[in-house]
């Protein structure tokens, strides 16, 4: 497969393009795009444009093959010339920013110097060809999202049928368009080292532009949004661990838990350790927080992040260190199980290509033995909280319903489900149980 080599004073383009053509190695695009840009210095906004390029393409692949298909007979591309092809008819007809005759000079070029130069002429006139028909083009694409709305918005089209089976058409294209939507940035505030009024003036001090965010399930001044900000990895505030950037959707489980100084918990899947803190933080670092995950490089991030936020009594421990544990150990367990992760699928951005219907089941088996593993290490009378950012019933509420017809000693205390389209955040689903 040809690939597009690395120069001095490369543009957003070529490494958008280089980006896409690693996702063959089957890493996701996000860390791909992270390593590209830590090899490359250009300016922000042209780190802005990659991302957008980059990301675009990802969601809106179907579209732009669709597009692409209409004027080849749906004949296959070398992949390289099909990245290229995605590249320029997004900046075409979602980029309003990008002039249409820029959008195809600099994919012609980048055919060129990248080994295609014989393609340059089929690039340069089906580009050409659609800036011809550009209206009738951008009305069909709109109405594909009602007569195709897999197609129109870029989606497996099973996971569509499924979507619609549950809430119909209306609220799966409100989900749909939702997922095609760059994610907001969010801040909770970290009150073990700082708190609101404090943060919000070294906020102030280093040009961060930020708005309050309210929620029924935290205390109002502990998350925002941050509207705008230099690079959060040189942000002092960010170093000093004054805050931490989590979705307000990820803070339901731990509001459901409801620790409580001098508890003993259990974090059954911590990592990276967003909850974990935050835990550590309703407590006053005054109890004994267990943080559990799979590997060591897992294990790493949790405490380099209790370190940066300084949390003192949580400790992190592999599979090996749960099973010298006796049963019924822990007043409070978090199982915030590994799932499909539909209801954050605007930040995973090629999990809609990757997810299979298969899985789903595959991941029910695991989850079903991470609940009976907290159910045994939780004490009489203690309560456990499994969650998801899963918006499958079969991850979520079925699996529950499940539970409890097999462990007649635990009860339904809550349950809760996020819907994006209803909340206004990333979806995610909180039962919290209680043993005796």
């Amino acid at each position: 497969m040809a690939l597009l080599k690395v120069v001095s004073g490369e543009k957003p383009r070529e490494i958008a393009a280089r980006v896409l053509q690693r996702r063959a190695s089957g890493h996701f695009v996000e860390g791909l795009l992270e390593q590209e840009l830590a090899q490359t210095r250009i300016s922000a906004a042209d780190r802005g444009l990659c991302q957008e390029l980059v990301y675009g393409v990802v969601r809106w692949r179907a579209t732009l093959d669709w597009l692409i298909g209409r004027k080849t007979g749906d004949r296959t591309q070398k992949p390289l010339l099909q990245d290229l092809l995605r590249l320029g008819l997004y900046q075409i007809f979602w980029l309003d920013r990008i002039p249409n005759h820029a959008a195809v000079f600099e994919t012609v070029e980048m055919a060129k110097r990248s080994g295609l130069g014989q393609q340059s002429g089929f690039v340069n006139a089906l580009l050409r060809g659609y800036l011809r028909e550009f209206d009738a083009t951008k009305e069909q694409l709109a109405s594909l999202k009602s007569s195709q709305p897999a197609l129109g918005y870029s989606h497996p089209e099973w996971l569509v049928a499924r979507w619609q089976m549950r809430w119909g058409a209306e609220k799966t294209s409100q989900l749909l368009s939702w997922n095609n939507t760059p994610a907001k940035t969010y801040a909770r505030v970290n009150t073990l080292k700082t708190d609101p009024g404090k943060l919000l003036a070294q906020w102030r001090e280093e040009n961060v532009e930020y708005d309050f965010v309210r929620d029924d399930w935290f205390e109002e001044g502990l998350v925002f949004e941050l509207k705008a900000h230099p690079s959060l990895s040189e942000l002092p505030s960010l170093k000093q661990g004054l805050f931490y950037i989590q979705d307000p959707s990820t803070l339901l489980s731990v509001h459901a838990l409801a620790p409580a100084p001098g508890d003993h918990i259990l974090d059954l899947c911590a990592a990276p350790g967003g909850k974990t803190t935050y835990m550590a933080q309703c407590i006053g670092n005054q109890g004994e927080l267990w943080a559990h995950d799979t590997t060591s490089d897992r294990i790493k991030l949790i405490e380099e992040n209790c370190a940066r936020l300084g949390v003192t009594c949580a400790t992190a421990v592999i599979p090996s260190g749960l099973e010298t544990l006796q049963a019924a150990s822990f007043d409070r367990v978090l199982v915030d199980a590994p799932c499909s992760n539909t209801g954050v699928m605007r930040r995973r951005i090629d999990l809609r290509w990757r997810i299979r219907v298969e899985e789903i089941a595959r991941l029910r088996r695991t989850q079903s033995g991470l609940i009976r593993q907290a159910a045994r290490l939780l004490k009489y009378r203690g309560r456990l909280v499994y969650s998801t950012c899963s918006l499958e019933p079969e991850e979520n509420h079925e699996l529950i319903q499940t539970f409890l017809g097999e462990e007649p000693t635990f009860m339904l205390e809550s349950e809760r489900e996020l819907l994006p389209f209803n909340d206004q955040v990333d979806g995610a689903y909180v039962a919290s149980l209680k043993k005796g």
